[in-house]
């Protein structure tokens, strides 16, 4: 978030360095680049502040000589992207219970939710396309970290393999078959997945209703029978630790939920780009939802997120 003392500092700071602007103008790539490769928008934050840090580590001879600051600091990015995804087994090994990527509100409903309504720098939006809904981001967790960078890199941000190359540091042709291989992962993932964002807005609106009502023969029928539901509390907030599978269980523990806590306020909302759900408690953002809807109308996946630290750009949580 950009305040007016920040801008001040930041004129001052150009005026010393008249490259500053061009840097700092890499950085909602880096940030989009970050999420996408960690899901998570803190981490991401981190690896914009590492590469920035290490730009001004070298000397201005140093800095002059590079032709392609915005390169540069991708390949840096990259790399940071990649070292951390490589020890990111361990870390899920040590998070409590399952893990979900971040949400991410639309910017709108971001900039109004954020520190009581003060605009959000736009070098800090997260640009939400196909590649960071939920479903995406959950299927990058399943790619090795070399899938991951490679498919990104090239079928998402359009960097040549011979740049990739450079950043996962196997050859251009490794690289091409690293990308193919995730395009296969998301293919099979999103297999009998709807696009039509307009029909999953209208299912998660008749859950939304069902789960108001109490109706569990509603929420039966919304469900697909193989449905998967996912709740990622982080040892901070209340959740299920395993994923709860089937129709009639999943339905049964939402009803629970209900009844428990039949205060709560839900809202619909944008979450990673489509239609999701957002509960809401004493005005503060508890529980953000993220669905998966098939062909069919039927919801085959629920993401939850109730850990706090995942809801920052939600507003009050």
């Amino acid at each position: 978030m950009t305040t007016p003392s920040e801008q001040a500092r930041r004129q001052a700071a150009e005026q010393r360095d008249p490259g500053l602007s061009t840097i700092l103008g890499e950085r909602r790539q880096l940030l989009n680049l970050g999420y996408r490769l960690l899901g998570s928008l803190a981490d991401a934050e981190d690896v914009v502040q590492e590469a920035y840090a290490r730009w001004y580590a070298m000397s201005r001879a140093e800095r002059e000589a590079i032709e392609s600051p915005g390169a540069w600091l991708t390949r840096v990015a990259g790399r940071i992207c990649l070292n951390l995804l490589g020890s990111a087994r361990a870390r899920r090994e040590a998070y409590v219970g399952q893990w979900v990527p971040e949400p991410l509100p639309d910017p709108a409903e971001w900039i109004a939710g954020a520190a009581g309504g003060a605009g959000v720098d736009p070098a800090d939006r997260i640009t939400l396309d196909e590649s960071v809904t939920m479903a995406f981001l959950v299927v990058f967790e399943s790619m090795t970290p070399a899938e991951r960078v490679a498919f990104v890199l090239h079928d998402v941000f359009r960097y040549p393999f011979a740049e990739v190359a450079e950043i996962v540091g196997r050859s251009p042709a490794a690289c091409r078959q690293l990308a193919s291989s995730a395009r296969r992962r998301i293919a099979r993932a999103r297999a009998g997945a709807s696009p039509d964002t307009a029909r999953q807005a209208s299912v998660v609106r008749r859950f939304r209703a069902a789960w108001q009502t109490q109706d569990i023969e509603a929420l039966i029928g919304l469900l697909d029978p193989d449905a998967t539901a996912v709740s990622d509390g982080g040892g901070r907030a209340l959740a299920h630790p395993l994923p709860v599978e089937g129709a009639e269980r999943i339905a049964h523990l939402y009803l629970t939920i209900a009844r428990f806590a039949p205060r709560l306020t839900l809202l619909e909302r944008t979450v990673n780009g489509l239609p999701g759900l957002v509960i809401e408690s004493g005005g503060r953002v508890e529980t953000v939802f993220a669905f998966q809807v098939a062909d069919d109308a039927r919801i085959t996946h629920i993401w939850a997120v109730r850990n706090p630290d995942k809801l920052r750009p939600w507003g009050p949580c």
